[in-house]
């Protein structure tokens, strides 16, 4: 696997497999979203733009990087209030790792979580 491309390809003997990184980052943020204590995925305004742009590898709240080991998982998540960060940071990782590579068969080597903002709790 290579840095900076588009495409997560295996060969194997019978041909190749190609797995889009905005795939990739699909199913992570589809997984962080699922997870308890997690009230939305956080989108900057740059990313926003850049989107607007058609700028490739823009995917909301998760972003994907091929690395020598595997992939590496940067995910951007609002907490709910009230939410104990740290067991919250814990149960994302754990269902993106889970989830991409059940998916895919790709290794995660890290998932990086990024508390972004608190959401007001309902009333």
């Amino acid at each position: 696997m290579a840095e900076n491309r588009e495409y997560i390809t295996y060969s194997e003997e019978k041909g190749s497999i190609n797995i889009s990184e905005e795939v990739v980052a699909a199913i992570a943020a589809g997984a962080a979203l699922e997870t308890e204590g997690v009230a939305a995925l956080y989108n900057s305004p740059a990313r926003d733009f850049a989107e607007i742009m058609g700028k490739r590898g823009v995917s909301r709240g998760a972003r994907i990087r091929v690395e020598d080991e595997g992939v590496a998982a940067d995910i951007f998540v609002v907490a709910k209030s009230g939410t104990i960060l740290a067991d919250m940071g814990k149960k994302v990782q754990g269902a993106v790792k889970a989830a991409v590579e059940a998916t895919t068969g790709i290794t995660v080597s890290t998932v990086n979580i990024h508390v972004c903002g608190i959401a007001p709790s309902e009333k």
